[in-house]
């Protein structure tokens, strides 16, 4: 795969105005570097499908180089024991943006140490592109890099103050 930008924004969930949701993922992602973030990932998808991924990620919050690679689910399996902080885990509905059909939500709703944790992204064509906000999107955090998923490894949510 050859490198892409990735443009994303980042938001907390106003979890009672959600909708029903998709079915979801479950992924698990830890974390071979910290810088440059170095990840893998595993993908238990509805339809009973495993997928692995190593993924590479320059420095930046909302636009940065990203290299991405499918790699065999058992290899990505025996990695995520190599994780330098804590494993990620979370489940990610994925579903169009209402009018703006090419783009999607990921939203994430996150387990473990990062329980009761839930951010929605939406990944942009460009960092200047306008997008419909629905009224369950809550708090920009497109900036804050506590919300970045290697931070939340290495500081989970669970022991943020209340």
């Amino acid at each position: 795969m050859a490198q892409q930008t990735e443009v994303e924004r980042k938001f907390r969930v106003r979890q009672e105005l959600l909708p029903d949701l998709p079915a979801g993922s479950r992924l698990a992602q830890g974390y071979l570097s910290l810088k440059p973030v170095v990840r893998v990932r595993t993908v238990h998808a509805p339809d009973g499908a495993e997928h692995g991924y190593l993924t590479i990620k320059g420095e930046g919050l909302t636009d940065r180089a990203e290299f991405e690679y499918e790699i065999p689910y058992e290899e990505a399996t025996a990695l995520l024991e190599l994780s330098q902080a804590s494993i990620i885990r979370k489940t990610r509905h994925r579903f169009p943006v209402e009018g703006a059909s090419e783009l999607h939500w990921e939203l994430d709703v996150f387990e473990g140490d990062n329980d009761g944790l839930v951010i929605a992204e939406v990944e942009l064509p460009a960092a200047d592109c306008a997008f419909p906000r629905p009224d369950w999107l809550g708090e920009d955090v497109s900036h804050d890099s506590a919300f970045q998923n290697v931070h939340l490894a290495q500081h989970p949510f669970s022991a943020w103050p209340k």
